[in-house]
């Protein structure tokens, strides 16, 4: 089975109930700009049951980009998320699932799959089998035969100590299983997802490298079609750091058709409140500073998603908000930005 660049009929189904402006088509797959994130929390029922919670509300909602990893909470955002797509009613052709793997995360190492030299700081791996152990576990947590964005996690971490030749040959190797992964339709693309590495230049992640690696093995049929970092009113790197051409992170995936996602949309809710009043006057139409963070990020050009954590459902109704009004435009967002 080839998984390739088919588009399942569902999202552009399921977008089609709610406000056009809050979509936008990534890959062949039409998917919400505000899409939702499940990195924190206590590993308690109570968390558990948030969100679950949380999770049918954003489907129910409009909201069909959900992101995780399997060692978020120790597996149990990723088994959260299963059980409510479950229990949600939307088809699961209608929602896009990312989840990421490079993390060892307790009780989901396999021994039996790796040896000292492959793990990095006695935390992080990304060789071929340790990566297809882990999409299998994810898989059987989310209760899914196939996962739409298949992430390395941090890759960055390797250069804790490993050379950047080594770190891209074991990239490429990383990438070859994943391909191969992606003909069995385990995954539909994969990608990095990455904290530091394309927010700063040294050390950091070459794109064009992985770009690369992925077009070496596959042309530009490869799969290497998402990447994910931090973007937001008090990170904005990605934006502003330029190469000696004069081109940004952004500008380079465009190019090379890759969607780029946007995590800690609002740092961790520390831009949900307190912000300066031009960005309220900026974006008009929005009653939280939350809503507005978002905006931010979702507006910027080049990102088709930015992602929020959201363990409650009470705030993915107040974030949802900013389905009713449309990003900014180019020019708008510039004016903010440059000002």
């Amino acid at each position: 089975m080839h998984s390739g660049h088919a588009t399942p009929p569902g999202t552009a189904a399921y977008a089609s109930r709610f406000p056009a402006g809050f979509y936008r088509t990534a890959q062949g797959l039409t998917v919400s700009t505000l899409g939702i994130g499940s990195y924190l929390g206590q590993m308690d029922a109570a968390a558990d049951a948030g969100y679950v919670d949380a999770v049918g509300e954003a489907l129910r909602g409009g909201i069909n980009f959900i992101d995780t990893s399997l060692n978020y909470r120790h597996q149990r955002s990723e088994r959260n998320i299963g059980a409510a797509i479950s229990a949600s009613g939307v088809a699961r052709e209608a929602m896009v699932v990312c989840t990421k793997a490079g993390y060892l995360t307790p009780d989901a190492v396999p021994l039996d799959k790796i040896t000292t030299e492959d793990v990095v700081g006695n935390m992080h791996c990304i060789t071929p089998d340790f990566l297809e152990d882990q999409l299998h576990r994810s898989r059987a947590n989310l209760g899914l035969e196939c996962i739409d964005v298949f992430y390395l996690h941090n890759p960055e971490t390797q250069l804790d100590e490993v050379e950047e030749d080594e770190l891209y040959a074991r990239i490429g190797a990383a990438f070859a299983r994943l391909e191969t992964l992606a003909d069995a339709g385990f995954i539909r693309f994969y990608g990095a997802a990455t904290w530091s590495g394309f927010r700063q230049q040294d050390p950091g992640l070459s794109l064009a490298r992985m770009l690369d690696a992925a077009t070496e093995l596959r042309g530009d049929d490869h799969r290497f079609r998402f990447i994910q970092l931090p973007f937001n009113l008090a990170m904005t790197e990605a934006l502003s750091l330029r190469d000696a051409d004069g081109h940004n992170l952004f500008e380079h995936a465009s190019a090379s058709s890759i969607t780029v996602v946007a995590s800690a949309s609002i740092l961790q809710a520390r831009l949900a409140r307190d912000l300066p009043p031009v960005i309220a006057e900026r974006f008009a139409g929005l009653t939280t500073d939350a809503q507005r963070a978002i905006q931010f990020a979702r507006s910027t050009p080049g990102i088709t998603t930015a992602l929020v954590g959201m363990g409650r459902a009470e705030h993915v109704r107040e974030n949802l908000g900013i389905s009713q009004v449309p990003p900014a435009t180019t020019d708008e967002f510039l004016e903010l930005f440059l000002q």
